[in-house]
């Protein structure tokens, strides 16, 4: 069975019967792990064996474990500090910033492939304003070649640990306001100041070969009416013809406000496929993915397939294994040494 364009989330810590009929319908193709669905480490192991088992070519399994404000799991894994202090350290010393950007993103993957997470949403390539509260100090920096070297490499670092790389949230998110969780935000701003900004750092992670992108629910009013999300002026014109993409293209979660343009949940997940994801989210709203499940919806893509399997994780080092490394803990005495203070996000 081939993996489906749909990533759903779980309602709690052990997937339940009707979970798990959902996980084998065909339209499924991954899951997306929150802070409900963690009670440990031990925990979160036997909950991704079990949904990897299900099914052959295994489900995907995802989680946003940024550091700082957004990170799902906390006992048992390492608190990793907001990618900001990378640039703040980048203004002082760009070589130990980009040794330390390149540690934290192998401590971030090394750690959730032990318990088999196949990837996280990271890293942000969104520029920091000063004016998004919900990007704020998710970002590396304000200037995007800064962003962009930093986050080459810290996708470094993934890679060494096995995991593939997903940057967000095309075309960026930084220059706006409003949340896109709870209201509609709207960058007034032309193109041809997005592509000397915030499009340079996906440019050249897209050249480095990125494995994934995560589109932004934001309007960019001057430039097309829809969303980036259900926008195919952005998502084939720009991203894959413009910036040559060639990976996967996720969209955020499709049960955020800003996502509510379209009507329903079938309309939704249809206008964002034929955009041009590969992959639409269904986060947190079980009736949205019953919805879908439902409605018949007839997509077979070969080419995202093909971008899918990219997104397994490789190799498998257990907890106990990886803590024995020197290399586990002298990146957890680095990290731990270069950390400064955050608020967890708990959600």
């Amino acid at each position: 069975m081939s993996l489906g364009p749909l990533m759903i989330g779980l309602m709690g810590p052990e997937l339940n019967p009707d979970e798990g009929e959902m996980l084998l319908h065909p339209l499924v193709g991954g899951v997306v792990l929150f802070s409900h669905n963690f009670e440990s480490a031990e925990q979160l192991a036997t909950l991704t064996a079990g949904i990897h088992a299900l099914r052959e070519p295994r489900l995907l399994i995802a989680v946003d474990h940024e550091g700082g404000r957004v990170q799902r799991f906390h006992s048992g894994f390492s608190l990793l500090p907001a990618v900001a202090g990378l640039g703040r350290c980048y203004d002082r010393d760009p070589g130990q910033a980009r040794m330390l950007a390149e540690c934290t993103g192998w401590l971030m993957a090394a750690e959730l492939r032990s318990v088999d997470v196949d990837f996280s949403f990271a890293p942000v390539l969104d520029l920091d304003r000063g004016v998004s509260t919900v990007i704020g100090d998710r970002a590396f920096h304000s200037h995007p070649e800064i962003v962009a070297d930093l986050a080459h490499h810290y996708v470094l670092g993934m890679k060494k640990a096995g995991m593939a790389a997903t940057a967000k949230h095309f075309p960026g998110h930084g220059a706006v306001q409003a949340d896109s969780h709870t209201s509609l935000p709207v960058d007034q701003r032309p193109y041809g100041d997005l592509l000397v900004e915030d499009l340079l750092p996906f440019e050249r992670l897209s050249h480095l070969g990125i494995e994934a992108m995560m589109t932004a629910h934001v309007c960019y009013e001057q430039i097309d009416a829809a969303i980036a999300s259900y926008s195919s002026f952005w998502l084939q014109e720009v991203l894959r013809r413009r910036l040559d993409f060639q990976g996967l293209v996720f969209s955020d979660d499709l049960d955020m406000v800003a996502a509510a343009t379209v009507g329903n949940m079938n309309e939704r997940v249809n206008a964002a496929l034929q955009a041009g994801c590969d992959i639409v989210l269904l986060c947190q709203q079980r009736e949205s993915v019953v919805q879908v499940l439902d409605s018949h919806l007839q997509w077979h893509n070969p080419v995202s397939q093909l971008r899918q399997a990219r997104m397994h994780g490789q190799g498998l080092v257990g907890r106990k294994d990886l803590h024995a490394t020197s290399d586990w803990q002298e990146a957890v005495a680095l990290v731990e040494r270069s950390a400064e203070p955050c608020t967890l996000d708990l959600l």
